[in-house]
């Protein structure tokens, strides 16, 4: 469902695989008895159109139905739950010049990446609680 990576693209202002998303919340939040109808459909047919024109703006996300926002919401804390360290630590060795100039170039850069999928994520906890 979400593809050979496994995972979302999520950006500062919307999400990058929306269709990927959209289809794993619908599916995830399914009863037993619907998950059995779309099988047999091989998917929605009338919702084609309509998800066309929609995007998972942050906007959208914040409007998603509830179940949909508990499971980003718990997803999300997951994902955050599976790095080393918290934001806070990671924007604590970003203003500590000292402590940020005695990493190597790529330790830097790591952080850095770090620190923004840390945002990126904690936003989206705003957007979905």
């Amino acid at each position: 469902m979400v593809g050979e990576e496994g995972a979302f693209v999520l950006g500062w202002d919307e999400v990058l695989t929306e269709e990927e998303l959209s289809t794993t919340l619908k599916v995830l939040c399914m009863s037993e008895e619907e998950f059995k109808e779309y099988k047999e459909q091989d998917g929605w047919e009338d919702d084609s159109e309509e998800e066309e024109n929609s995007t998972l703006s942050n906007e959208a996300l914040s409007r998603l139905k509830t179940p949909f926002k508990k499971l980003l919401y718990d997803s999300v804390l997951l994902t955050l739950e599976s790095y080393r360290s918290d934001l806070k630590a990671e924007q604590d060795l970003l203003n500590n010049k000292e402590a940020y100039e005695k990493l190597s170039r790529r330790e830097q850069q790591a952080l850095h990446v770090r620190y923004g999928q840390k945002r990126i994520l904690h936003q989206l906890l705003e957007l979905v609680h």
